[in-house]
């Protein structure tokens, strides 16, 4: 009767763990190496999931499939450039009116310093006794000349300081210089930008061909798990986007009307940029407050404007996150806390501000494939909520 060596079975895990190790190190090595491209694929696949339900709409009209998606992409992007155009012109108004702006900041700076000092000299007379406080008074401040039997000592006179030559050196500006120092990076995303539209188009109308392609790569039982995942991956990130941008819209449409009220300058640019800055993940209401406080330097001058108008954004920042935001993304993510905040913080180092924007996405996605493998169904469990 042949016996099991078991005495193998260590080194086999010890292969295995060491295996798993190096694939994932070899996989975040490539994340970071290739996150120009990466981050444009799943640009363009997310847009493409949004604008899908757009071009089944046309279909239904008798439009062909490549027509529709032309037809769709061609608005969606006279969309993005009227707003651009929209937010360019309040912009201009805004360079033209910058030095009025940094007079008012000056004189706000001055303003906040004087009410630091007097406060430094009311905590001063009150923690300090008042017996220091008449001691540090009757303290000499100038240097007296030392005496010698009553007689002053004349002190030397001081030599003049040495004469230094004056060099004229030109100084970069700081914008300038961190241009230059990215100009590569810069040019990276500027071209991989200009290629998302045409992917966008070729996987809208491209759709059918490209998934009837995907599944001949799987046979049996492993092609309607891939179906499924691609389903549910497309239904969550569509979910996720549209669910984002609806809430993002009602919070611009609110702050655009209190700022509009409010008598805020610049209300058309302040209002939305302050409703989308505010669905940023765990640093939204401090970025939601800085267009409405910056545009009400010229304005306003009391503490309790900028009180009311902080308060106002806080409000609606929490009355979004906490009664809007479950029912239009979180019940359709399903991603627990933890996992949300493992991954802005795995994403986020890994790519920077925009891995924070697509984190929770990304690891929504992931979710939908771990659920529909039945080997990584407990990964998928793990990350849920």
């Amino acid at each position: 009767m042949q016996t099991l060596d078991t005495s193998s079975i260590p080194n086999v895990r010890v292969r295995i763990s060491s295996s798993f190790l190096i694939s994932l190190a070899c996989l975040i090595a490539i994340l970071y190496i290739g996150r120009v491209l990466i981050i444009t694929l799943i640009i363009a696949i997310l847009s493409a999931f949004i604008l899908d339900p757009l071009v089944g709409l046309f279909g239904r009209l008798r439009i062909p499939r490549a027509p529709a998606s032309f037809l769709v992409c061609s608005l969606a992007l006279l969309t993005i450039y009227g707003s651009l155009f929209g937010a360019y012109t309040q912009i201009s108004v805004l360079l033209e009116e910058l030095p009025a702006y940094t007079q008012r900041i000056n004189e706000l700076t001055d303003k906040v310093l004087i009410e630091i000092e007097s406060a430094e000299k009311a905590i001063y007379q009150v923690v300090v006794p008042k017996r220091v406080r008449d001691q540090d008074q009757r303290s000499p401040q100038t240097n007296t000349l030392p005496r010698r039997r009553g007689v002053a000592v004349t002190p030397s006179p001081i030599p003049p300081p040495p004469v230094q030559e004056v060099r004229i050196k030109t100084e970069k500006s700081p914008i300038f210089d961190y241009l230059y120092a990215h100009m590569e990076d810069f040019y990276n995303i500027l071209l991989m930008s200009s290629f998302v539209p045409f992917l966008v188009y070729f996987m809208l109308s491209w759709r059918d061909h490209f998934i009837r392609n995907v599944m001949k790569l799987f046979k049996g039982e492993n092609r309607d798990w891939v179906a499924r995942s691609m389903e549910d991956v497309a239904h969550v990130a569509r979910a996720y986007v549209v669910g984002n941008f609806i809430l993002g819209m009602l919070l611009a449409i609110a702050s655009t009307l209190f700022f509009w009220i409010a008598k805020i300058p610049y209300w058309p640019l302040v209002g939305p940029l302050s409703g989308f800055f505010s669905l940023a993940p765990y640093i939204g209401l401090p970025l939601a407050l800085i267009p409405p406080f910056l545009a009400g330097v010229t304005v306003f001058s009391n503490l309790s404007a900028y009180l009311v108008i902080g308060t106002t954004v806080a409000f609606l920042h929490l009355l979004a996150l906490n009664l809007m935001y479950p029912k239009l993304v979180g019940s359709r993510v399903h991603l627990n806390p933890i996992a949300v905040t493992l991954a802005l913080m795995f994403w986020g180092s890994l790519w920077g501000g925009i891995g924070l924007v697509l984190a929770v996405p990304v690891t929504a996605a992931i979710k939908a494939v771990c659920d529909n493998i039945p080997s990584a169904e407990a990964y998928g469990r793990l990350l849920g909520d």
